[in-house]
């Protein structure tokens, strides 16, 4: 199913009981964002709800004429499921049905546009930026609110190409943000770079609120210079409408909820953070972008949208994951030619950018080195750990990853380091050492967990005894099961037809066949 706004998803939220909706004041500075943290502390990842808080107030004693929604992106996945009309198990076909069928953008004129209603532009901007309730996500420990599920639409400098992404803005002043890009093969890094060369400032458009399939593509890692409004149209179902900006060169979303325009400076760099990060750590003050606001426009009791990110699990982590597990698998097994990849899994406990496992199934020769190599080289800032695992081998699954790391590979034989990673919100690599003393840049370990000679079975019970075990457990009136993989034994290459038959033998009371059997093959050791 499509949506036309934000407004309309929440709704639908409601519907489906996957929303909390607070009317009682929560405090926007202290209260809400712990509130929500802690289901992501204390809840299984299938409990986990939005939330729509609709008396805000601040630390100032303001009360806000809007609203605030928090966790309605990706609490769960069944919650990022609703946002593009799918069930959780469709997720990753869904971005798959993306690939080649985006659907670009429909402009529409100003007074069809709802985030037209309030418009202010510089130099009465009023409270500016300061109007709307930026929430502050580690309390305590952040040094200002922050925008956290801002969309920021940039136009590459030479070619007028759009790019949607979303980045970090610290709230400084009415008609100042900064702007936190990390590392410089973001985007709009990227085109802020190009921007500087030609001695000209990046004009921007920063939008909240919309339909959520902007949000996903925006977050997505699609290539550079792929219009992120079509991914999302074909995420929506619908073309996304959009409006012109009032002072930058750009379209908006015509039914975002705010949107602040401006343009960020190339001729300095401004201190920005430190603010908690993905890495389950607070990120270090550094020198990093700013926004000068020359515009706002909202609608009218705007409903504001923040993402939970932080210490995984989170929200980022669940919106990352669903993500990035369909975009990988595509580009190795599509556009690196590798059919035997069934299967990638990102880890939220490593912040989905850290650790990457990739299923394959009866690999060629070379296809696990060929899968990982591709992987580790898909983004310079993505990847410490990558794993390849055969078909059996869940990659999801931590447990089943641990036994093929223990059992399937020799580290002297079965791993190598890249050098020339970049490194992205990674407290392991000082401020002091930068890129490493040795100039090298970070790094990310290979490991080949996939079984490259003769093994014998899985050692768990044939299938047929644990299916009639299954059946009698229920009748026994025993507790509800959730079953892992494996959990069953199965044949592997090193299991003979006279294995077989033995165990065959065992099952039906002949063992002691076998025992004559290898009496018969005794070897005589030299003594007496």
């Amino acid at each position: 199913m499509s949506y036309t706004d934000l407004r309309d998803y929440l709704d639908e939220l409601a519907r489906r009981d996957l929303l909390h909706v607070i009317d009682e004041p929560v405090n926007k500075d202290t209260e809400l964002v712990p509130l929500v943290r802690l289901q992501f502390r204390g809840l299984p990842e299938p409990q986990r709800k939005a939330f729509w808080f609709r008396n805000v107030t601040d630390m100032r004693g303001r009360r806000f004429d809007g609203s605030v929604t928090l966790g309605s992106l990706g609490s769960s996945r069944t919650v990022y499921g609703a946002a593009l009309g799918v069930g959780p198990d469709e997720i990753g076909a869904k971005w798959a049905s993306t690939h080649g069928n985006h659907l670009p953008p429909e402009e529409v004129p100003r007074d069809q546009a709802p985030v037209k209603e309030m418009v202010r532009c510089a130099p009465d901007l009023g409270p500016g930026a300061d109007a709307f309730p930026h929430l502050i996500s580690t309390p305590g420990f952040d040094p200002a609110p922050f925008i956290t599920a801002g969309v920021w639409v940039t136009r590459d400098p030479e070619t007028g190409a759009y790019n949607l992404g979303i980045y970090r803005g610290m709230i400084k002043a009415p008609d100042r943000i900064g702007c936190a890009t990390d590392v410089n093969t973001q985007h709009l890094a990227i085109q802020w770079e190009k921007a500087r060369r030609m001695g000209r400032h990046l004009e921007v458009a920063v939008f909240i609120g919309g339909p959520p399939a902007l949000l996903f593509a925006a977050a997505g890692k699609v290539p550079y210079g792929v219009n992120e409004y079509g991914v999302a149209g074909a995420l929506n179902g619908a073309p996304v409408p959009v409006v012109q900006a009032e002072t930058v060169d750009c379209v908006v979303p015509a039914n975002a909820e705010i949107v602040i325009e401006g343009r960020i400076r190339t001729d300095f760099l401004e201190p920005e953070a430190p603010f908690g990060e993905a890495s389950g750590y607070l990120g270090p003050r550094k020198m990093e972008k700013l926004l000068e606001v020359t515009a706002i426009t909202h609608r009218k009791a705007p409903v504001y949208q923040g993402i939970v990110s932080e210490f995984p699990p989170s929200e980022s982590t669940v919106m990352r994951k669903a993500a990035f597990d369909a975009i990988y698998l595509r580009h190795l097994r599509d556009a690196c030619n590798i059919p035997s990849v069934k299967k990638v899994a990102c880890h939220e406990m490593a912040s989905c950018n850290m650790m990457f496992v990739i299923q394959l199934d009866r690999p060629a020769l070379g296809q696990p080195w060929q899968a990982l190599h591709s992987a580790a080289g898909f983004d310079a800032s993505l990847g410490k750990i990558f794993v390849a695992v055969d078909a059996d081998v869940d990659p999801d699954n931590m447990e089943a990853v641990q036994w093929a790391l223990s059992y399937a590979m020799q580290p002297h034989r079965d791993v190598e380091i890249v050098r020339g990673k970049l490194p992205r919100l990674d407290p392991s690599v000082s401020v002091e050492e930068g890129l490493y003393p040795d100039g090298q840049g970070a790094s990310a370990m290979l490991i080949n967990a996939c079984r490259e000679h003769p093994y014998l079975p899985v050692s768990l019970p044939r299938q047929d005894f644990m299916e009639a075990a299954r059946t009698r457990w229920a009748a026994l009136g025993l507790p509800a099961l959730d079953l892992k993989t494996p959990w069953h034994g199965y044949p592997l290459s090193a299991w003979t037809e006279e294995n077989a038959e033995e165990a065959e033998l065992a099952v039906t009371g002949r063992y002691f066949e076998t025992g004559d059997k290898l009496m018969g093959r005794r070897e005589k050791t030299g003594g007496d």
